[in-house]
């Protein structure tokens, strides 16, 4: 039997619902809307890079729900060698857009904490004091941002950019970083990278060391 309250759709308040339009689509609804992508997302050729956007984060669940599901096919599928590397790649693939700050700031923790959940339920040091950690930080950070998905532009009125993460055919460990800006996803060409300056590839457990380097 399924719990009314479990399955309602949630609101923080009334006024944000008036506001905003915000409500949280429950997990069961969550879930059954991503049975529809389930090949793509845990059992096709490539499933880790494959990307997902969502326009409006809201807290989280669906990013979550996303990287669990990803998270859970590497684990079935993958040698455990490669598990961190992998794992870091499937939140790279994770992009989304949320308008309110406590949201997006929410989205973002959930997304580091399942990610550390994770590895520390498997043994494996995820702590702040790890670069894995901080590659996942930086990329939860990079792809999920705060802004306005309507105008395409962040609350102080710049555009909303953007990074594609490219895995580097000769070597499945090293990627490399291409920003652009959300905005030209809208354009019949889509994706301005020539506009903006790319990265040199680097290891994607270094991801956050490389954007230091080139601050």
């Amino acid at each position: 039997m399924s719990n009314p309250d479990g399955d309602r759709l949630f609101m923080k308040s009334r006024h944000r619902v008036k506001t905003y339009g915000e409500v949280f689509t429950p997990r069961s609804m969550v879930d059954q809307m991503l049975n529809l992508v389930s090949h793509d997302l845990e059992a096709g050729e490539g499933f880790v890079d494959k990307t997902f956007l969502e326009p409006a984060a809201g807290d989280g669940n669906f990013l979550v729900a996303i990287l669990q599901r990803k998270l859970a096919a590497i684990e079935e599928r993958l040698d455990p060698a490669i598990w961190s590397r992998e794992s870091l790649f499937a939140l790279a693939s994770i992009y989304a857009i949320e308008l309110l700050q406590d949201n997006h700031r929410d989205a973002q923790d959930a997304l580091v904490n399942e990610f550390v959940r994770f590895h520390e339920g498997h043994g494996t040091r995820c702590s702040s004091r790890t670069d894995l950690y901080h590659a996942a930080t930086f990329l939860v950070e990079t792809n999920i941002l705060h802004g306005n998905t309507l105008t395409g532009r962040s609350p102080d009125g710049e555009e909303i950019e953007f990074s594609w993460w490219t895995r580097q055919p000769h070597d499945p460990s090293m990627v490399k970083r291409e920003p652009f800006t959300f905005n030209s996803l809208r354009e019949d060409g889509a994706f301005d990278f020539a506009i903006y300056g790319s990265y040199e590839p680097c290891p994607v457990q270094h991801v956050h060391r490389k954007a230091n380097a080139d601050a």
